[in-house]
Order: structure tokens, then C-alpha cells, then sequence
């Protein structure tokens, strides 16, 4: 069966090989995003997730800091240029989005459904990978690559000083995104057989 969102799905894949040779502007990427984040579906409606897109310094800024941060953990000795390639790799990119979720929104349901409130971080989470992917898919329509990246907690404070944010928003993932310079490797995937059953 073909299916138009099912053949976005596949599209969209870990590009790490970035560069700047973007064919969209700022305000249409942004766009994106938005729309993206507005249309991600969340727990009670609660919209908790949050984007900032870095572009230029901003960008460069970003994993700039993380280079910094990653120096002050790794061992005296240990060979540090492993590391410093893959945060170069991020930095010939065109920008990268920072992923949040708000904090405060999740301690106000806790407190207005008690009966949930275990709940609440856990469906915060999911909010979040649901926008991660969307804004992903979204990118990947416009021939972007980008990959998914964790350096939070390391960076959090780092962050937040930078570009003054509430302390309230959890920094969740970093997205590295451009243009496509080396294609996605290919990618293995276990038989349907074991992810999916069906009953009757």
C-alpha cells in the first residue's frame, strides 16, 4: 500500500556528513519548526515541549560550549580529537535546534491530577521524542539532514546562561541539522514479526 506519510518516515534518517549548503531560508526553517511543535500531540493537551533554533554564531556557540564541557569530564590522557571530530561534524552544519520540555507545566498537572502525577514526567518524555521527530521528518522534507544528540545534562547550565532561559525548561536533546554532504548509512532493521503482532 502506498501511503505518503509512511515514505516521509523512511526519509528521514541520521545525517551526520553536515554542511551549509542549505536551500531554504532562516524564517521558512523556523516555519517549519513551528509548525511542527504545534502539531506534535502531548498529554492533556499539556504542550510542554519547547525549540530554539541556533543559527550562525549561535550555532557554532553552541557546540563550542560542548567542546568545553566534554574537556572539563574526560580523563587526563585520554585522546581528546575522537571528540573534537564529532563535535566538528556538528559545527559544519547549518544550525541546530535545541529540544526542552517545561517543567513547570509538568509540576502544575502533578498537582492538579494527583492521581497522575507519576505520570506526568513520563508523558513529558514522550511529548518530547514525539516533537523530535516531527521537527526531524519536517526538516527532512526539505532535503535537511540532521541527527539526534544528548549532551544534557553536561551542557544544561551552560545553556541556560547563554541564552538567559527560564530554569524551568529542561534541555532534552540537540539537533545538529543542514545540507546532506554523504548519505545515510544504511541501516538494519529485526523482522516486523518481532515488533508487531496482531490479534483477532
Amino acid at each position: 500500500m502506498k501511503n505518503q506519510y509512511t515514505d516521509l518516515l523512511k526519509e528521514r534518517r541520521s545525517i551526520y556528513a553536515l554542511g551549509k549548503n542549505v536551500s531554504v531560508s532562516n524564517e521558512q526553517i523556523l516555519d517549519l519548526v513551528k509548525v511542527a511543535m504545534k502539531e506534535s500531540p502531548s498529554s492533556f493537551n499539556s504542550q510542554t515541549s519547547r525549540a530554539i533554533v541556533l543559527f550562525g554564531d549561535s550555532h557554532d556557540k553552541l557546540w563550542n560550549l560542548t567542546e568545553t564541557a566534554l574537556k572539563s569530564v574526560i580523563p587526563e590522557g585520554q585522546d581528546f580529537a575522537p571528540t573534537v571530530g564529532k563535535l566538528n561534524s556538528f559545527r559544519a552544519g547549518y544550525g541546530t535546534v535545541l529540544f526542552f520540555e517545561d517543567m513547570s507545566i509538568v509540576k502544575n498537572l502533578q498537582e492538579q491530577f494527583a492521581l497522575y502525577a507519576d505520570n506526568f514526567p513520563v508523558w513529558s518524555e514522550q511529548s518530547s521524542g514525539i516533537a523530535q521527530h516531527s521537527v526531524w521528518t519536517a526538516l527532512s522534507t526539505e532535503n535537511i539532514g540532521a541527527s539526534l544528540q544528548h549532551y544534557n545534562p553536561l551542557i544544561d547550565q551552560s545553556v541556560q546562561d547563554e541564552w538567559n532561559l527560564s530554569s524551568d525548561w529542561k534541555l532534552r536533546a540537540q539537533m545538529p541539522f543542514g545540507s546532506i554532504e554523504a548519505p545515510a548509512q544504511d541501516k538494519d532493521y529485526m523482522d516486523d514479526s518481532e515488533r508487531v503482532l496482531s490479534f483477532n
